[in-house]
């Protein structure tokens, strides 16, 4: 007898099926992608489509097969799928009970370069008005350790930070006493320029674990371009600067950002080479956001959503193709997309979360005390606008701040499942719900969505991924390891 029953055993005993939540969109003029609530996608011929949603598909058709194992179907033989879509979708949300890891600290405004793209209104360098007051810092740390999250980053924002280096000094202090009692796992981030790195701080890093996060726009000419300073000598600040950080904290607690200004668009590759050469392993290709000085020198409006979209696409391809040559380097904002794609942890980047990050992924304490939902709720803030303002830390609860309308509402009436053309879109999983940008640009929380910035460009690389992967086996492979990184 054998030990294994025959394969018919496994079969459906009968030729319906239930048609599981999904979304669908077409890929090109004969694929389509579908979607379900997970985030699992397949692409399929439309005439599959149309058979599948039909109930018309046969069991044996590998469509069928593949439908099935992602859970877009239920038969007899798959009567758990819907509790397998269930568990997926709670471990898809699972930060929402955990919420606000990362904690903003601004602790000056002042700044000693002048970046026409400055999207936080920065401050000239003997302002010392802009600086956060001792007793502010201390009420702001009262907030950070109510936080539910298990994991506190605190980040020192400015201007640029080192101006107001006493103060990190005491709120690093303060915060690893208090955490003795909390036991959070405490990690700290100084976002710096480099250009007033020294020796004497960076042994309070190493004693402290801090990491350094810079900005690096590209070669030399680009960099000082966009980042002008006394001297003209950014660029070379910001190169001795990362290897002073690298040889006195090690290679990987040095990590930089780059921003496109309309000089980058012709010279992605050139921007990519910066990196290698600076020993980078990865760049985050970030368009400008429509904040603070970004707007008043109209650098936001130097280009259009396309010209930004070919830039980015030029670069990804340029990337793809470093790594086929055997150079490993990677595009930071798809792969944050692929791991929404391929797997259940959602990576919590505040632009592609939903509900919206505002307040749940981030929260920002001014200089000044207020409190603001996001980063770019406080840029908004210093053009006047002050609709993300949650309070202040010195006048409101914890309680007042978290439960603020100014937070709920945005977050109620941007959530992507219930707004319309998103509710429908077969992207949905992959995407953010950004209710500032779309205040912002809109008036309201929601935005127009066929005339959204935030929308064109994210559907346009959502497609772009999978038409690569779809097209090259090489890139499918290269963007799992990615995703799983």
């Amino acid at each position: 007898m054998s030990a294994f029953q025959e394969l018919n055993v496994y079969q459906p005993t009968r030729q319906t099926y239930v048609v599981l939540p999904l979304r669908f969109t077409g890929l090109n003029d004969r694929q389509y992608v579908v979607t379900n609530l997970a985030g699992e996608f397949l692409t399929i011929e439309r005439a599959t489509l149309q058979s599948f949603l039909r109930h018309e598909l046969p069991n044996s058709d590998q469509a069928y097969i593949d439908l099935r194992a992602q859970h877009f179907l239920v038969d007899d033989s798959t009567a758990i799928a819907p509790e397998l879509l269930a568990l997926k979708i709670r471990t898809r949300y699972r930060r929402l009970s955990q919420f606000t890891a990362l904690h903003l600290f601004v602790v000056t405004l002042r700044c000693e370069h002048s970046c026409p793209y400055c999207q936080v209104s920065r401050q000239s360098e003997d302002r010392v008005a802009f600086d956060m007051p001792d007793s502010v810092a201390r009420a702001a740390l009262d907030f950070c350790f109510r936080s539910p999250s298990p994991d506190l980053k605190i980040e020192f924002q400015g201007g640029e930070p080192l101006l107001n280096f006493e103060l990190i000094k005491t709120i690093v202090g303060e915060a690893k006493e208090r955490n003795r009692a909390a036991g959070k796992r405490l990690a700290f981030v100084i976002a710096t320029n480099l250009a007033l790195m020294s020796r004497e701080i960076l042994d309070f890093c190493r004693a402290h674990d801090i990491l350094i996060s810079t900005s690096l726009d590209g070669p030399k000419a680009l960099h000082n371009a966009n980042r002008p300073r006394p001297g003209g000598d950014s660029y070379e600040r910001t190169i001795a600067g990362i290897r002073l950080v690298r040889d006195q904290l090690g290679r990987d607690r040095v990590s930089a950002l780059m921003t496109t200004t309309e000089s980058s668009l012709d010279c992605v590759g050139e921007i990519i080479d910066e990196y290698l050469a600076q020993g980078f392993g990865e760049i985050f290709l970030r368009p400008l956001s429509p904040y603070g000085f970004a707007i008043r020198t109209k650098a936001y409006r130097a280009y259009s959503a396309d010209r930004w979209l070919d830039f980015y696409k030029k670069g990804l391809d340029y990337i793809i193709e470093l790594n086929r040559q055997g150079v490993p380097f990677l595009e930071v904002y798809a792969a944050t997309i692929l791991k929404k794609m391929f797997t259940s942890d959602d990576p919590g980047y505040v632009d592609l979360t939903n509900p919206a990050g505002i307040g749940i992924g981030a929260v920002a304490y001014n200089y000044d005390g207020d409190v603001y939902a996001s980063d770019e709720s406080r840029m908004l803030a210093e053009m006047g606008d002050t609709t993300f303002r949650l309070g202040h830390v010195l006048k409101q609860s914890y309680e007042d701040i978290f439960g603020a309308p100014q937070l709920l509402e945005p977050l109620d009436a941007s959530f992507a499942q219930s707004v319309p053309m998103c509710t429908d879109c077969a992207f949905e999983p992959y995407c953010g719900a950004d209710p500032v940008f779309h205040h912002k640009t809109f008036g309201d929380f929601v935005g127009r969505k066929p005339e959204s910035e935030f929308c064109s460009r994210n559907m346009t690389i959502f497609r772009f991924l999978i038409e690569r992967m779809q097209s090259d086996v090489f890139v499918k492979r290269l963007f799992r390891q990615w995703a799983t990184r």
